[in-house]
């Protein structure tokens, strides 16, 4: 195998959930930058399609509501008459926890305070959503014996939340990492196991990539605090991960599944 070779994608057709999200937006650009027809998918049409079009392959803006089922089978149904097949599945789409009054984040946030709502809300777009998407579009990639599926993850479905670095200078607790994030991290990481088991003698390759913090316009405590947990001693970039991601879709990681890729600077190293 020519090791550059082997980390094209031309002519491969990839879908990716959540698409226009900070990261979204980087995964499709890796997998464009690789030769990769890139299906941009999230909720907004008009932003997928206008987003599709920078790309610097051809893309596709396809808007689907990934705990619909039927929104889901229509993706596959636009997918398979434009391209005629689907070779890679990025399961992107997530939802983390945001309130909407800053000042009341940190009671809302707290464990004994959180709504129940917004777990549950967690649950059908972090896990159910990468349940469908698995399904109706990995059914796919099995009938025809390959493919690669990557279910985005994080450091947190690994190891617990340290809710110190949610403290400003002064030792307030600006806010409470909720379990909805981890709970349902931790269960994408699981269901990636049990996926690339019970598909393995498909042909279909699944792993999952773990990230670890992005710096965006945090406040600067928290940027301070979540450094200094890190060995490199930064928060990630958003391009950081696009070439773990290449990596997984491409046929360079062709020995491997079930895998968790962590991608952290070394947060979890110690």
């Amino acid at each position: 195998m020519n090791v550059k070779e082997s980390f094209s994608l031309k002519n491969k057709t990839a879908v990716v959930t959540g698409a226009l999200g900070l990261l979204g937006k980087q995964h499709c650009f890796a997998l464009s930058e690789v030769g990769a027809n890139v299906i941009v998918c999230d909720l907004d049409d008009k932003a997928c399609r206008s987003f599709a079009a920078s790309l610097p392959e051809f893309g596709l803006g396809i808007a689907s509501d990934i705990t619909d089922i039927n929104s889901v089978r229509e993706l596959r149904n636009k997918v398979l008459l434009e391209f005629g097949k689907i070779d890679i599945l990025v399961n992107n789409a997530a939802i983390n926890d945001m309130f909407e009054n800053p000042a009341m984040a940190a009671e809302l946030s707290m464990f004994e305070n959180f709504p129940l709502e917004s777990f549950q809300k967690s649950l059908d777009v972090n896990v159910t959503g990468t349940f469908i998407c698995s399904q109706v579009l990995g059914t796919e990639m099995a009938k025809v014996g390959k493919g690669s599926i990557i279910n985005i993850a994080s450091t947190y479905g690994v190891v617990a939340p340290d809710q110190s670095i949610y403290k400003d200078e002064q030792g307030n607790q600006k806010f409470f990492k909720s379990a909805s994030y981890p709970v349902t991290k931790g269960a994408v990481i699981s269901f990636t196991k049990f996926l690339a088991a019970y598909w393995g003698s498909k042909g279909v390759r699944v792993n999952a990539l773990s990230p670890g913090g992005v710096e965006n316009k945090q406040d600067s405590y928290f940027i301070n605090n979540y450094s200094h947990k890190t060995p490199l001693g930064r928060m990630a970039h958003p391009e950081d991960y696009k070439g773990a991601l290449v990596f997984l879709a491409s046929d360079a990681s062709s020995y491997m599944t079930g895998a968790n890729l962590i991608v952290d600077g070394g947060w979890t190293a110690w």
